[in-house]
């Protein structure tokens, strides 16, 4: 049976709402697109939201969220004996270890991975990714060390997957085969999907998709201590040990991303902690008020999301307010679909009809079918053709390939901006990605604009010319 978290009111728990209010008009107001937010204060959810057309029942990715899972996995696997923060990374691979990779490698122990603190210059998770024969452990052992491992901060995801393939080489287990009866079986988190290198050990830094509850129930496990209903889940002392100063990562006193750094957790300004990951993931302790913050969205300043909870929500745990106003305001939360003009004549000229692409890979054609309720667009490839429904004004579920190299629910809507304009949005709707496709027609050609809302490195737009068949 599924574990629900308690639901109370602010008022109740002795919380403003009008602080969460301000909250999310500040994120409208500075245009962050939250997808979901979730406030937990004396371990009662007392505002919850999700920004239609994402829900409460949709798994979302974390990114590096993920992270602080696996140092979890870590501190359950420290606790059984299996291993010490004190070993050397190299003594759990010994047929990896040549005269070079001793000479790099000697010094550095599974503390430097927890803390980011490995002495690497730069991150090596491009090298993990790049290595030919999918041996990401290799390519870690095999990347050279700058620094005394300890002294130096550098946030490097490749460190967070050595603790993975740790775990699992100590083990015998994936991370989420670990954590399942340790953690996620506790907890009521159902379905955690975490990605794997080639070689099948779970990514460790990033690829964890869980739901917005099951990031809220993991920050109150930490918040009391590692005590779940009752229960010593987490090893005694682990919490502490995790969330507390490891490392200077800087000394700018109004970033947070220069408060110190753990085992895989930030420290934040006002004595409060987190997990985060791109595109703003948070999960958020702040043990002084007894209160966690759970957020997903897709922004790209992710230091304004937290300089809006310091301003409206930290100062708000005081007393009782407008707690109708905010439930009101939290079950309304929505993404608005794509408005625009009606249908007008040249989508009955072109509707049903192949417009064939320019050369751009391996898509060949594309066809638009209109009619007053959806546009049906179909896209052929060398291999064979996918199709997406669109509607019009409004999201409709799908499912699809054409975004990634993996099936991905989508919800899509779109709208005629002009005569000859239409403009479709397809939203990854378990992440933090979304596609505004721009579709410029005459009566023989189109002209394609897609852009992604928020990536990494480059992001220009792809540009595709098609003429009618």
């Amino acid at each position: 049976m599924t574990y629900a978290l308690p639901r109370s009111t602010p008022s109740e728990q002795g919380f403003d709402a009008q602080g969460i209010l301000a909250f999310l008009r500040a994120m409208q107001d500075e245009n962050l697109e939250l997808h979901s937010f979730m406030l937990l204060r004396h371990g009662h959810v007392v505002a919850e939201g999700w920004y239609d057309p994402y829900g409460p029942d949709r798994p979302h990715s974390l990114f590096s969220l993920s992270k602080s899972f696996t140092s979890t996995a870590v501190g359950f696997a420290v606790a059984e004996g299996k291993l010490s923060v004190d070993d050397f990374v190299l003594s759990f691979f010994p047929e990896y270890i040549t005269p070079e990779i001793k000479d790099n490698m000697s010094e550095m122990r599974v503390k430097h991975l927890l803390s980011m603190s490995t002495g690497h210059k730069n991150d090596t998770t491009g090298l993990l990714r790049a290595e030919p024969e999918g041996d990401w452990v290799k390519a870690f052992l095999t990347a050279p060390i700058e620094y005394e491992p300890g002294t130096h901060f550098l946030y490097n995801s490749g460190a967070t997957y050595m603790l993975s393939a740790i775990v699992q080489r100590v083990t015998g287990q994936t991370l989420v085969q670990y954590l399942t009866p340790r953690l996620f079986a506790p907890l009521h988190i159902e379905n955690a999907t975490w990605e794997t290198c080639p070689r099948g050990v779970n990514a460790g830094g990033w690829g964890l998709s869980i739901k917005t509850e099951d990031i809220a129930k993991f920050g109150q496990l930490y918040l009391d201590d590692g005590i779940w209903l009752g229960e010593q889940l987490l090893p005694v002392g682990w919490v502490k040990e995790a969330t507390s100063f490891h490392v200077s990562n800087g000394d700018d006193a109004n970033s947070d991303w220069a408060q110190g750094y753990g085992y895989q957790f930030w420290r934040c300004r006002h004595n409060v902690y987190r997990g985060d990951g791109a595109f703003g993931q948070y999960c958020v302790v702040m043990p002084e008020q007894d209160a966690v913050v759970a957020i997903t969205s897709a922004v790209g300043n992710m230091q304004a999301v937290l300089n809006g909870i310091w301003k409206h929500i930290l100062p708000a745990m005081l007393s009782s307010a407008k707690d109708d106003e905010l439930a009101q305001v939290l079950a309304g939360l929505n993404i608005d679909a794509p408005t625009g003009t009606t249908q007008p004549m040249l989508a009955t000229v072109i509707s049903g009809k192949r417009f064939e692409l320019e050369p751009c890979g391996a898509i060949r054609s594309v066809t638009f079918a209109f009619n007053e309720e959806k546009c049906v667009a179909t896209v052929d490839y060398e291999a064979g053709s996918q199709c997406i429904t669109i509607g019009h004004g409004r999201w409709v579920e799908g499912e699809t390939t054409m975004f990634a190299n993996v099936t991905r629910r989508v919800v899509s809507a779109g709208a005629w901006r002009d005569d000859h304009t239409y403009v479709a949005i397809v939203r990854l709707v378990e992440t933090p990605f979304y596609y505004t496709i721009k579709c410029m027609f005459d009566d023989q050609t189109v002209l394609i604009d897609n852009r992604v809302n928020v990536g990494f490195g480059d992001r220009e737009p792809a540009t595709f010319k098609g003429r009618l068949a």
